[in-house]
């Protein structure tokens, strides 16, 4: 697995030009601090977009770009890999949950509890971490973000860290007043019902077509 070079890359470049700061490249792009901070800290990769303007900053080709692009499709395990592109092309996504806050509704915090039970290396949890929030970026952030639709079990908002939950549980309800976003949540009292058995959720890609991904404990498939 390729690791997100994108850090490396882009402090090195920040050095080269005349020792340019964070906040000093944040005001050419128009972005936060922070957002500089998450790129040189492996936290988030950056969007085609903004790789453009960074190149464009430095003057560096296209490095930026295709160094981004590398990370973004070295992040995920190989069985994911298909579905981040039907993703960001899809036109309506429907997802169910049963054990955790859906991946695109998680905070950074909670996303980083969660990948840190599957005991993954530090280096590989934060490179999963930042393609899950860029993922994020990619769906709602579009000029016209797809419809989506989430059904959430209530056991999956009970379970984590106290601070972690509030912050979590307080992002769905700001989450939940966007336009054409849909939070359903299955009360403990519904008992059994269908679909238990297993997460999975629905592309509707704009020839009409859908396509899905179901994931178990070990791995998942588009």
């Amino acid at each position: 697995m390729t690791t997100n070079g994108v850090p490396r890359i882009l402090k090195f470049l920040r050095t080269l030009n005349g020792g340019m700061t964070q906040e000093q490249l944040a005001q050419r792009l128009s972005v936060s601090t922070s957002l500089i901070a998450k790129f040189e800290t492996a936290r988030q990769i950056p969007l085609p977009d903004t790789a453009v303007q960074i190149d464009e900053v430095f003057g560096s080709g296209t490095l930026v770009q295709e160094t981004a692009d590398n990370a973004r499709r070295a992040v995920p395990p190989d069985w994911f890999q298909p579905w981040p592109e039907y993703e960001a092309e899809a036109e309506m996504l429907r997802a169910y949950q049963s054990t955790y806050v859906p991946g695109l509704l998680q905070t950074e915090a909670y996303a980083r509890a969660v990948l840190a039970v599957g005991m993954l290396p530090p280096e590989v949890a934060e490179q999963r971490l930042a393609h899950r929030l860029a993922r994020q970026v990619t769906v709602f952030d579009r000029r016209t973000p797809p419809v989506t639709s989430f059904i959430v079990d209530e056991a999956a908002l009970r379970r984590g860290d106290p601070v972690v939950m509030k912050e979590q549980l307080l992002h769905l309800v700001e989450m939940s007043r966007r336009d054409r976003l849909l939070l359903h949540v299955v009360p403990l009292y519904a008992g059994l019902y269908a679909g238990q058995s297993g997460n999975f959720i629905l592309g509707t890609l704009p020839d009409g077509a859908t396509v899905a991904y179901a994931e178990n404990p070990l791995d998942g498939r588009t």
